[in-house]
């Protein structure tokens, strides 16, 4: 299956560290940032759930989820919480999805086989309140993630919704932004009244609180 931005999120019914959930029904309300990693017990993959697990509040206060999975069982998923506590100095406690027959990593296009017949490659879904998919991002295993530009992301998907706008290469919060083609000049200076900057008529800049 297929997954593009804008499609909506497959609902699925697993279990997980934190016991049964169903995707749609756990996230209601809130952003999801679901990825996935090869195994259990791999270096790669431990660093990336404890930093997970360091940035919780910075998660927490953009309303986002994280959501993990790798294709093992529970048992080994639980084991393995305990190391990536103690190597990466924190307290792992948002849900780790079992998959261990892939049914979720297929159904998320999760297993690439140039990779691995068995194990997910390093994807990253953010998922909107909709039940939306907003971003798709997908590193090989060798990889790790980088998480300012994952909370990067998120801010900038956050952002453009509040204010209809979107943002520039490089964008982080307090720069910035872009008014859309799809708006006026007329209808800019109703929906921006704080003024923009025009260096050409498809490029005009404003800033938002």
């Amino acid at each position: 299956m297929t997954l593009r931005i804008g499609d909506i999120a497959p609902d699925f019914a697993v279990t997980t560290t934190k016991g049964e959930i169903a995707l749609h029904d756990w996230s209601k309300g809130s952003w999801v940032f679901f990825f996935s990693h090869p195994a259990d017990f791999t270096p790669v993959c431990t660093t990336e759930m404890g930093r997970t697990a360091q940035l919780a509040d910075q998660f927490s206060a953009r309303n986002t989820k994280p959501l993990g999975l790798s294709t093992d069982s529970v048992a080994e998923h639980l084991k393995w919480i305990e190391d990536v506590n103690h190597t990466q100095d924190t307290a792992l406690n948002f849900p780790i999805v079992a998959d261990p027959d892939c049914e979720i990593a297929q159904l998320y296009d999760m297993i690439h086989p140039n990779e691995s017949n068995t194990a997910a490659v390093r994807s990253v879904f953010i998922i909107d309140p909709e039940n939306r998919i907003r971003l798709i991002m997908t590193y090989p295993m060798s990889v790790g993630r980088n998480f300012d530009e994952i909370l990067r992301v998120i801010d900038a998907l956050q952002t453009g919704d509040a204010h209809k706008i979107a943002t520039p290469a490089d964008w982080t919060p307090g720069k910035k932004v872009i008014i859309p083609p799809s708006i006026s000049s007329e209808d800019a200076k109703e929906q921006f009244p704080q003024g923009f900057e025009e260096i050409r008529p498809y490029l005009r800049y404003t800033e938002v609180a």
